[in-house]
């Protein structure tokens, strides 16, 4: 559960502005990319979360940071307005960079009203007319009823496509997975960011009950907590552990194992210092398939880590 940088996958995007003298690679080596689902936007296997700069950086560091994340290829950048001063810090990188930047924000409410009025409430914070995605966040524990219905905050989210302040529409979640696979049948939604890491796998099991109906509706998937994540929000606290602590299990694989499954496009992580961000680009352009020993090993460690975890999103 480290505050650590990303992953790596298939067909090149945006260049990285290096020489390569330091292990990362030269501006002919761009960032492997993958297509979004229906979207059709080409995105990295690299995201940047932007909550550790928003609740844990100073300004400075964490714009510094969102700039070396975008020379690096690092180009799609997960945002929401309860990240504490994040939306502000990409305004000054807006300013300058919006044309490279895939941006997605989110919508912590449930009418439809609610969710005009945050989304305008951010493209004012961020400096733009228009995000790439806006999401629902965290539908999970929401009343489905409610935020998927006639006046819900799925149908704001659509008004605002309409009108241009998104591009496309979908959910976040980190819980009640059922609820997410139902939302994904039932309506149409463009694009979905779920937990998954090998851990989790076994607690709320979104890898098999929620990325096959997203894949068969052809609806893009990010990926989030590929490395456990933060227990809390909270993020100017110590450093919480890493997803695993010793032994030949740790992030590189963690990455690779989340870019394996059905559908997943991009695996978005929060980093806290441009080392996190550099050494993540690194595993990121070296991907490979897991082998069998690998996964067997995987396994095994995520049914240890999901019993020291528990139920630490809420109810499966």
């Amino acid at each position: 559960m480290g505050r650590q940088g990303t992953l790596a996958l298939e067909r090149p995007l945006v260049q990285a502005r290096r020489d390569g003298a330091d292990g990362l690679p030269a501006t002919t080596a761009p960032l492997p990319a993958r297509r979004l689902g229906k979207t059709d936007l080409e995105v990295p296997i690299l995201g940047c979360g932007t909550a550790p700069g928003g609740m844990g950086l100073p300004d400075r560091e964490a714009i510094d940071l969102f700039h070396r994340a975008i020379d690096l290829g690092v180009t799609y950048l997960d945002t929401a307005p309860g990240y504490g001063r994040a939306h502000r810090q990409l305004r000054k990188v807006l300013a300058e960079r919006r044309d490279e930047v895939i941006v997605a924000t989110k919508a912590p409410v449930d009418t439809a009203r609610e969710a005009l009025d945050s989304l305008a409430q951010s493209l004012r914070d961020l400096g733009t007319d228009q995000v790439d995605i806006a999401y629902i966040h965290n539908l999970g524990p929401r009343d489905a009823e409610q935020a998927l219905g006639g006046d819900g905050a799925l149908a704001g989210l659509r008004q605002a496509k309409r009108a241009g302040m998104a591009r496309f529409i979908g959910f976040t979640s980190h819980s009640h997975p059922a609820q997410s696979a139902r939302a994904l049948a039932e309506h149409d939604v463009d694009v979905i960011m779920v937990p998954v890491n090998y851990g989790d796998q076994h607690t709320y099991g979104f890898e098999r009950q929620v990325l096959p109906v997203a894949h068969h509706h052809d609806v893009g998937i990010a990926a989030m907590k590929v490395y456990g994540g933060a227990t809390a929000m909270k993020y100017d606290a110590p450093r919480p552990a890493a997803l695993t602590a010793k032994g030949p299990v740790d992030h590189e694989p963690a990455m690779r194992w989340a870019l394996e499954q059905a559908g997943v496009a991009i695996a978005v992580i929060g980093v806290f210092s441009q080392a996190e961000l550099e050494q993540n680009v690194r595993w990121a352009h070296r991907v490979r398939p897991l082998t069998p020993d690998e996964r067997r090993l995987l396994d095994a460690e995520g049914k240890a880590l999901a019993r020291s975890w528990g139920e630490r999103f809420g109810p499966p």
